[in-house]
């Protein structure tokens, strides 16, 4: 299951917003524009990590992280500012990470993957895909299926590059670590075991498309 964030944050547009970037990044991400509308949610959405952007609400943020940790103490809290009241706040154990604008979706994801359930700090996410390296597995819908370390391997080449053609030669030396490229036939049994599990028909891919002559191609948009 995808790690679901509960982000509480206004609509200045003079401030960023946080809800494409995260859902990008594979979250569940439930958006709601002030903290009473979030002590609503929490019983129902269950969320893994609560953000809340005070720099977007014209808030020091230090009233919505006392009312959250008043209700719930099973959320991480990350508390976004732009320097109001941010060292009381980290003083007095209201929330669990605090950043100060401006800062990158990179230095966020940084920081909240350490707060996030263990499942979910592996994981790579691309479209629909879900492929976790260190249990092996990858998930598409309501479909697991366990993968091989090679297969592991080159699945994660494709889903870093998707839509980019990938030469049948380079997928051979990277995951075989051979120089030796005259029968590639085990890269298409390989590639056939992950139809198998990624595709509904996998005569018929819809995502791991072969092109003929040259290598595969992931396709993650339909």
């Amino acid at each position: 299951m995808k790690a679901k964030i509960l982000l509480i944050e206004g609509k200045r547009a003079d401030q960023p917003s946080f809800v494409a970037g995260l859902t990008r990044k594979g979250f569940q991400v439930e958006s709601v524009a002030n903290g009473s509308e979030a002590l609503t949610r929490l019983e129902p959405f269950q969320p893994d990590l609560i953000i809340i952007n005070a720099a977007s609400m014209r808030t020091s943020g230090k009233r919505i992280c006392q009312s959250i940790r008043s209700h719930s103490r099973r959320s991480h809290v990350v508390l976004i500012t732009d320097g109001q009241n941010a060292e009381k706040v980290v003083k007095e154990g209201l929330a669990d990470v605090v950043l100060t604008l401006p800062f990158t979706l990179q230095k966020l994801m940084n920081r909240i993957r350490p707060l996030l359930p263990a499942e979910q700090k592996d994981l790579i996410q691309a479209g629909p895909l879900q492929l976790d390296p260190i249990q092996r597995w990858v998930r598409i819908g309501d479909k697991q299926t366990s993968l091989t370390p090679r297969l592991v391997s080159l699945l994660r080449i494709l889903m870093e590059r998707p839509g980019e053609i990938i030469q049948r030669d380079y997928l051979f030396r990277t995951v075989w670590d051979t120089a030796y490229i005259e029968d590639t036939r085990t890269l298409d049994v390989h590639i056939s075991w992950l139809r198998r599990a990624i595709e509904d028909d996998p005569r018929k891919p819809v995502y791991l498309k072969t092109i003929r002559g040259t290598g595969y191609r992931l396709d993650l948009e339909k």
